[in-house]
């Protein structure tokens, strides 16, 4: 009796099985929409600059070489110390270009009593051919035997002086004051033999010149704050530099020079000269600034980048942030969130990059939102969470 009915709880059990078999499965919630950072568009006022790669030279370089043949025999500065205009840099061996002054200071004398002898006996030759007693011929000889002594005094008072020059050259003095370079030749080394050996360079750092070149647009834009560069002299510019370190805010024209290491340099400099063409190769046309240096921070040979503001500074435009743009082969575009947080992505027009900030002049209008944070989760379309951004708090004085 008790077999049926373990049957029946069997086929129950089956039926049971069957229907969650059968039973269609439930479908995923879909993903929540994806948070993203969003601030209203806004106009403001902003300064524009141009910006270039700058070299940095010496306002003064002077290259220190040997002028004559001979041994180094001393280096009397410290490699890369300050040095004053006239301190002796080098000596080289001297004791041949003294004997040859020697030499030319008894030739010399020599010369002398060669003319003094003629003298004399033209004299005593002008006296007998007034009585008579002495042709015109040997009183021709006579005269041109002094003639022929001067110019034998003139050789030697020549040759005496170039050799005192000669002697001169082995004592090496700095021309200028600057900052004297590591030596390129040591003592005891052979120098001159082959033209005058570079033995180092001495450059004036204080200030420096910064080259750069300036679009060829950026050149007629600035053209009138480019005029009467012919005044503008180290004196010119020192007393700009003076104005300048009491200014709390750039004047257009003004350079403003970054680091290799991306900090602002603290001094401002002034373009003092630009080139007389444009290079068509490039479209630019190469300046000249001169910046304080007074630290001695600045080294020929370095690099940095120069921004000089704009006289047609941004009054009213639209700027938004640098990675709220969406690049694409040369194109930009914009998140514009709408109506049921719905994003629309706008092509843009872009204008100049002004600190971490772009300048855009066609395709959003103030008052609309856009993504400012997060533009890789987004897509046109595509509905998203909105966070406003968290303004920057004050500075502290």
């Amino acid at each position: 009796m008790k077999k049926p009915r373990t049957a029946g709880l069997a086929a129950a059990l089956c039926a049971a099985i069957a229907l969650a078999g059968c039973a269609p499965p439930k479908k995923a919630p879909p993903p929540p929409p994806p948070t993203v950072v969003t601030a209203p568009v806004v106009k403001q006022d902003v300064s524009l600059y141009a910006e270039a790669v700058a070299s940095l030279d010496g306002y003064v370089n002077a290259d220190i070489r040997a002028r004559v043949k001979g041994f180094l025999r001393t280096q009397n500065y410290k490699d890369g110390a300050p040095v004053k205009a006239g301190q002796l840099l080098f000596t080289i061996e001297s004791a041949d270009y003294a004997a040859a002054v020697s030499s030319a200071t008894a030739a010399l004398t020599r010369a002398h009593v060669a003319q003094s002898h003629a003298k004399i006996q033209l004299d005593r030759d002008v006296n007998l051919s007034r009585t008579g007693t002495l042709s015109q011929q040997d009183l021709d000889t006579a005269t041109a035997a002094l003639a022929d002594a001067d110019g034998q005094v003139q050789a030697a008072q020549a040759n005496l002086e170039q050799a005192q020059l000669n002697l001169s050259y082995t004592q090496i003095h700095s021309p200028i004051d600057g900052v004297a370079g590591i030596a390129a030749v040591r003592v005891g080394n052979l120098v001159g033999q082959d033209g005058p050996t570079l033995l180092t360079t001495v450059s004036a750092l204080d200030p420096i010149r910064v080259n750069f070149p300036l679009s060829e647009a950026d050149y007629t834009r600035y053209f009138d704050l480019l005029q009467h560069l012919d005044t503008r002299d180290l004196a010119w510019a020192r007393k700009q530099f003076a104005l300048l370190a009491g200014a709390k805010e750039d004047k257009p024209g003004i350079v403003v020079l970054a680091l290799a290491d991306g900090s602002t340099y603290p001094h401002r400099g002034v373009v003092v000269a630009v080139n007389r063409q444009i290079d068509p190769s490039t479209g630019t046309i190469q300046l000249q600034a001169l910046v304080p240096n007074p630290e001695g921070l600045l080294r020929p040979g370095g690099y940095g980048a120069v921004k000089i503001k704009r006289p047609d500074a941004g009054q009213g435009v639209i700027a938004v942030p640098e990675k709220a743009l969406i690049a694409v082969q040369g194109t930009y575009s914009l998140g514009v969130v709408g109506p049921e947080n719905k994003v629309q992505l706008r092509r843009v027009e872009v204008g100049p990059s002004v600190q971490g900030m772009r300048i855009v002049t066609k395709g959003v209008s103030e008052g609309e939102i856009i993504v400012v944070d997060g533009v890789q989760k987004i897509s046109d379309g595509a509905t998203v969470d909105p966070q406003p951004a968290v303004a920057a708090p004050a500075a502290r004085n």
